[in-house]
């Protein structure tokens, strides 16, 4: 069998290394086949035999022919229990059934919960599968993608020295900016000016002064990188899972084209049509909460950024102005930050910027 060269760009290579694709199974758009970065963007996992890294190594070692296998992951990407059931040697089996902490954990089929008996079975009153009964409990897999949320959760929470900061911020000018700007917004763009597209901005224009928390740490913890551009990371909710589509290069945006940005990718993410170069590369990101009355909460670091800004409700509350008490509506922002890399006296600078800019948004125009 001939064995071609396989043709691709560096910045291909790079982002299929990030997204763990295989160029092997990818055909590229370029001269005599070359694979481009968009080639790897565009990559369609429908139409692909996926395999995971451990499953196809277990079966090139053992010579495990996969044709026709229907893997139990995400769009039937075959893992590594779907090899090992082709396995019949047992002792070979145990070398890879190991936990995440490298113990042996061997799934024993006698020790399932037991079915019910043929004469309980027999007087349960039939009902539909689809419903649930009251006082039972339902055992479902879970999805590739909650896999790796909680994979990068548990990365991130356990792996990294965190701190947290909590601020408080007088929304009073910004909601006023709001309802002024809301108008001419909609009518140049179409588009319906949201409090998190000014908080988001304030963000993006505050850590261009501050590159600690515009950083990020290489996977060994040896290599610093300041950034010296934002690529502004949004989580957004939904009923599967939670992603993070990424505004590129946010720094050079005006206001109008920021609030069109933002809800592209919030659109297309989700009507479950971003890409996935649209997920990947933020520097910094932003969980907002404030669409719903949460008081305050602290998201955990999206790697490798550095740090990640908590947005929570705003709600009226009493507070001292000029020494005379009165009503603001007050809303409550956290930073969680690596202490790897930041140090609190770093951080309270930054969030002493960035409430001073939110309080007094007009500046966000110029």
């Amino acid at each position: 069998m001939e064995n071609k060269r396989l043709r691709a760009t560096p910045a291909a290579r790079a982002l299929a290394r990030r997204l763990g694709v295989d160029l092997l199974s990818v055909t590229g758009t370029g001269y005599k086949g070359r694979i481009h970065k968009d080639d790897i963007a565009n990559f369609n996992y429908e139409e692909k035999t996926h395999i995971s890294p451990l499953a196809r190594h277990i079966a090139e070692v053992h010579n495990i022919d996969l044709k026709g296998v229907k893997g139990s992951g995400h769009r039937d990407k075959i893992m590594k229990d779907d090899v090992l059931q082709l396995i019949s040697d047992p002792d070979l089996k145990t070398r890879f059934t190991l936990n995440d902490f490298g113990e042996v954990s061997v799934s024993q089929p006698d020790q399932v919960t037991a079915k019910p008996t043929t004469e309980a079975s027999q007087k349960a009153p039939a009902a539909s599968q689809d419903v649930p009964v009251a006082g039972e409990t339902e055992t479902v897999p879970m999805t590739q993608m909650r896999k790796i949320i909680a994979k990068r959760m548990s990365e991130s929470y356990f792996g990294i020295p965190t701190f947290i900061q909590t601020w408080e911020v007088d929304m009073t000018e910004m909601l006023a900016l709001r309802k002024r700007l809301i108008e001419p917004i909609q009518e140049k763009t179409g588009k319906k000016l949201t409090v998190t597209d000014l908080i988001s901005l304030a963000v993006v224009k505050t850590l261009l002064r501050h590159k600690y928390i515009n950083a990020s740490l290489n996977p060994e913890g040896t290599e610093l990188t300041f950034h010296n551009h934002v690529h502004l990371g949004m989580a957004v909710g939904l009923d599967e899972g939670l992603l993070v589509p990424v505004v590129k290069n946010a720094h050079q945006m005006s206001l109008s084209e920021f609030v069109v940005a933002l809800k592209d990718l919030t659109e297309r993410t989700f009507s479950k049509k971003l890409l996935p170069d649209e997920q990947a590369g933020s520097t910094f990101t932003i969980s907002n909460l404030g669409m719903y009355p949460v008081d305050e909460f602290t998201a955990i670091i999206n790697q490798p950024n550095a740090a990640i800004l908590s947005v929570a409700s705003t709600k009226e509350k009493l507070v001292p102005v000029n020494g005379e008490a009165v009503v603001r509506p007050i809303m409550k922002m956290s930073l969680t930050s690596d202490h790897r890399i930041i140090d609190g006296l770093t951080a309270a600078k930054f969030m002493t910027e960035l409430k001073k800019l939110m309080e007094d948004p007009i500046t966000l125009l110029i």
